[in-house]
């Protein structure tokens, strides 16, 4: 059976010396292949330390199901700090760590990247931070370049062509932007406005309004109207009477919409549309992972919506048998810890120094996880193959398969 290794936490420097490196007694003298495992077990926040012992949990989920007892897994607690991550990436390197798994926070993988790279030893991060992959640092976390290029693709495929986007300031805005705009341009759509909004549901108004063309649109209706009473023939009241129904006149220009927005945010957002008469039955909603949550579906007017993410039942082997283990159910993240262990041990096989090589974790081929099919970039990013989801009135329904390969599948 694969072994934990639970030494404590000290602050050794690196000495590179054999003789420091664990090897516990029931393993009869056999080399072990020794996986490190960084998390902020004991960080301040409170949903932290429970997040990093779900991910604790799936790890040895994962150690567990293989049949590899040379395994040995050696888990470190990082503080939730920066200072915390060095030490431990620091001892653990001293114990033999051929390969690091996590940390989670950006600080944390910048400070352990550091001491890895200086030993040749790759690491797979959780954190969504691409500033802090590359260079032997692979990020194993949801990148919304690969959600935004899949939706973008899919909603071209189906005859949109002409794309708006309400995008939310901050890190995550930025990077949907800028994968927007490539994704918009790859497919050979068009981009007709942007309009951005501070994460707050009070400042959403404003911008939708603007998105919404809808000061001209009102405008526009008055003057129809006008003209319609001047001509005051059959055919031009019966136009009038349907005119009075609206507020506005005119459409908006585009097609589909991307609203790149989560949980009651996104409740929030999603039915200014409709009030400052952007149809969702004929322009077409479209969202991020962040949509992946089954209460978005309450919401009316994303009825029909469309969004990129691992399909629903790819997970569920995960999550029952984290539920037998565990007695409740994972956060999504967990599965992140989960895929760590597993890559590792598919690659245990290979000789010592050259197992964890870049080429080999670098597979074109990619890995099938907990979430679906993924590979990494060179760039230390992840790519992956995700399905197209549909909200409907019964909840998620999957509209396009996740790829089985990435064979002719570019980003």
């Amino acid at each position: 059976m694969p072994v934990i290794f639970s030494p404590s936490q000290g602050a050794a420097p690196m000495t590179g010396d054999r003789t420091q490196w664990i090897a516990p007694a029931h393993m009869n003298g056999a080399e072990p292949i020794r996986i490190a495992l960084l998390l902020p077990l004991s960080a301040p926040s409170p949903q932290v330390r429970t997040l990093a012992q779900a991910m604790l949990n799936a790890a040895e989920m994962a150690l567990f199901g293989q049949n590899n007892k040379a395994l040995l897994l050696i888990p470190k607690d990082t503080l939730g700090s920066a200072e915390g991550a060095a030490r431990a990436a620091r001892l653990a390197i001293d114990q033999g760590a051929e390969i690091i798994l996590g940390p989670l926070f950006a600080p944390s993988v910048k400070a352990t990247a550091a001491l890895a790279r200086a030993q040749g030893i790759p690491v797979i991060a959780f954190s969504t931070d691409r500033t802090v992959a590359g260079q032997g640092v692979y990020l194993l976390s949801f990148q919304p370049e690969s959600e935004v290029d899949a939706i973008t693709s899919f909603a071209v495929k189906r005859g949109l062509v002409r794309f708006a986007a309400l995008i939310p300031y901050g890190a995550y805005g930025n990077r949907v932007n800028e994968a927007f705009d490539a994704a918009v341009q790859k497919y050979g759509g068009t981009l007709v406005q942007k309009e951005y909004y501070a994460r707050e549901a009070s400042a959403m108004f404003e911008p939708v309004k603007r998105l919404a063309q809808y000061a001209q649109r009102k405008s526009s209706i008055e003057l129809e109207k006008q003209k319609l009473r001047k001509l005051d023939d059959d055919a031009s009241r019966a136009a009038l009477k349907r005119l009075n129904e609206s507020d506005v006149w005119g459409d908006v220009g585009f097609e589909a919409v991307l609203l790149p927005e989560e949980g009651n945010l996104l409740r929030s957002l999603a039915p200014l549309l409709p009030y400052y008469d952007v149809d969702p039955r004929y322009v077409k909603f479209l969202g991020t992972g962040l949509w992946d949550n089954p209460e978005i579906a309450r919401e009316p007017s994303l009825l029909g919506g469309w969004f990129a993410a691992p399909a629903p039942q790819t997970r569920q082997n995960f999550v029952t048998n984290y539920q037998e283990a565990y007695g409740k159910e994972p956060p999504r993240i967990a599965g992140l810890a989960y895929d760590a262990v597993m890559l590792a041990a598919s690659l245990a096989d290979g000789a010592p120094g050259k197992r964890f090589s870049a080429a080999a974790i670098l597979d074109p081929n990619g890995y099938f996880g907990v979430d679906g099919l993924f590979r990494f970039l060179p760039d230390g990013r992840t790519q992956r193959g995700l399905s197209i989801i549909e909200i409907t009135k019964k909840g998620f329904k999957v509209i396009e398969p996740a790829p089985s390969s990435f064979d002719g599948y570019n980003f």
